[in-house]
């Protein structure tokens, strides 16, 4: 994720999360106003999320317990090593999948992991994923104007895992983008270009030739 993202009305959090999915923009910028660093933020967005949650997750002093399904249970344990530290934060439940989303940060660096309840499989994902309407895949736009991969990844999910599946690297001139599904098969990516601060929006069809295909492993 490229940099905090900032929080909402101090009257309107608590109603919207309680509605479910994951927070806001406006949430996180009204949550993080007052952060210390992205590990505070994480911390601050779990708070509420567990109180959205109770079931699912709970803090232990430097531990998130995460229950799996349909029993059993999995932990996520702070690392507050100067160099290598490392900090996990609930973020979202997925329940189109029976996954959830922990923030993770390492220095000033973050990313998401993708828990799967059903087998305790866990994935690596550079940003806050999409999941298309058909519950068959996951989007992510790791795109920044610094330290990031420069690409927009389709990932393919299934009960064994998860897996990359297309990726496409669009022009150096991008310092921002976020992609979200306009169908099962047709992505809306939003972007930023270097020498503009007005955004645009692309449309890419997942048959599209220009993707780069991902063997299976």
């Amino acid at each position: 994720m490229a940099g905090l993202r900032v929080l909402v009305a101090a009257a309107c959090w608590a109603p919207l999360l309680a509605l479910g999915g994951a927070p806001s923009n406006a949430e996180i910028e009204q949550l993080c106003a007052q952060a210390e660093d992205a590990a505070h933020c994480g911390r601050l967005i779990e708070e509420a999320q567990l109180k959205r949650l109770p079931e699912l997750a709970r803090r232990q002093g430097n531990v998130l317990v995460v229950s799996l399904y349909p029993s059993g249970s999995t932990t996520f344990t702070d690392s507050d090593d100067p160099v290598n530290g490392r900090s996990y934060s609930l973020w979202d439940y997925l329940d189109g999948i029976n996954a959830v989303l922990v923030y993770t940060t390492i220095g000033d660096n973050a990313s998401f992991m993708l828990l799967q309840r059903t087998n305790n499989l866990r994935f690596e994902l550079p940003t806050e994923p999409k999941l298309s309407p058909d519950r068959q895949r996951l989007v992510t736009a790791d795109i920044c104007a610094t330290r990031c991969m420069h690409e927009i990844a389709v990932w393919r999910i299934s009960r064994d895992g998860l897996r990359k599946e297309l990726t496409w690297s669009p022009s150096k001139t991008w310092i921002d983008a976020s992609a979200n599904w306009k169908d099962a098969e047709t992505l809306a990516i939003d972007y930023t270009l270097a020498d503009s601060m007005a955004g645009a929006t692309l449309e890419r069809k997942l048959n599209d030739p220009t993707w780069k295909r991902v063997a299976a492993p």
